[in-house]
């Protein structure tokens, strides 16, 4: 039986506690909040923090999705569940839905939170590959206050973030923006897998031409979160089903995927390429209603 290392648990009460708590212990220590990859990994010996910090009591100071100074906020401690179910947030950012859609179960989702999928920072994660693709800004809270930053500068590597020591992910920032449409392709091998291979995309469109882009991949390579080559074929342009196969020629190029049991390397480029292609196609469709 796979068992995880020995640990100290405790339980906050409030953020200002978290932290407190979080400084206190030092580097050992991790936040857990719905728990289903730290636990795993923890039971596999990849994790060995010597101390857990539970944040679940803290839903109503974290749980939340609310439109405010032209942003879209949403709490780290938004359930999957929750987003799913987020009337505002399908209206305005289509592509979380389609994901929420294909995460898992819906036991998973109901205790599975954005914060905790985005820390996880694993190549494989579906909602880091959304948050790219829409653009948004991590806020990050600790001992010496408050800092926001890009997605490009949140996930600095596999499984690896820019939240520091005493540090929390405690709200993503989505921008608002006019003529806005994002869609999210999916390939698993069971529904709720995890993905073969996905991608994300979302565009702003002005007077029919696209004038900004983003696109976000998932389990497409190791770094390989982001594709800039087909957000640059993209911006600028009139929609077209050339500009579309195009783009996902260009999220193939961007994308680094390893042969496992999931597939071969140059099956899952064809992914990057379709999966691509098949999001700027709907994410255009949807910006156009």
């Amino acid at each position: 039986m796979q068992v995880p290392a020995p640990f100290e648990y405790e339980r906050a009460t409030s953020v200002d506690d978290a932290l407190a708590r979080l400084a206190r212990l030092g580097s050992d220590a991790r936040v857990i909040a719905g728990g289903h990859s730290l636990l795993p990994m923890m039971k596999l010996r990849l994790a060995t923090p010597e101390h857990l910090v539970d944040i679940n009591d803290l839903h109503d100071e974290l749980g939340y999705v609310t439109e405010e100074n032209g942003e879209l906020r949403v709490g780290a401690l938004t359930r999957h569940r929750e987003l799913l179910e987020s009337e505002l947030l399908g209206r305005l950012f289509p592509i979380f839905h389609d994901a929420e859609k294909v995460i898992a179960d819906p036991l998973v989702r109901n205790r599975g939170t954005i914060g905790g999928g985005l820390c996880q920072a694993d190549p494989s994660e579906d909602l880091s590959a959304v948050c790219t693709a829409v653009k948004a800004k991590a806020v990050i809270r600790g001992g010496a206050g408050e800092r926001t930053v890009e997605m490009d500068e949140f996930h600095r590597g596999p499984y690896e973030t820019a939240v520091g020591d005493g540090e929390m992910l405690v709200e993503v920032r989505l921008p608002l923006r006019e003529g806005a449409g994002s869609a999210y392709e999916k390939v698993e091998r069971r529904a709720g897998d995890w993905a073969v291979g996905a991608a994300g995309v979302a565009v702003w469109m002005d007077a029919g031409t696209i004038v900004d882009a983003g696109v976000g991949l998932s389990a497409l390579g190791a770094k390989a979160m982001r594709s800039p080559r087909a957000e640059d074929a993209l911006r600028g342009q009139r929609p077209s089903e050339e500009l579309f196969a195009e783009a996902g020629r260009m999220a193939a190029e961007d994308s680094n995927p390893t042969a496992d049991q999931r597939g071969s390397a140059e099956y899952k480029r064809h992914l990057a390429a379709e999966l691509t292609t098949r999001a700027v196609r709907r994410a255009v469709e949807r910006a156009l209603r």
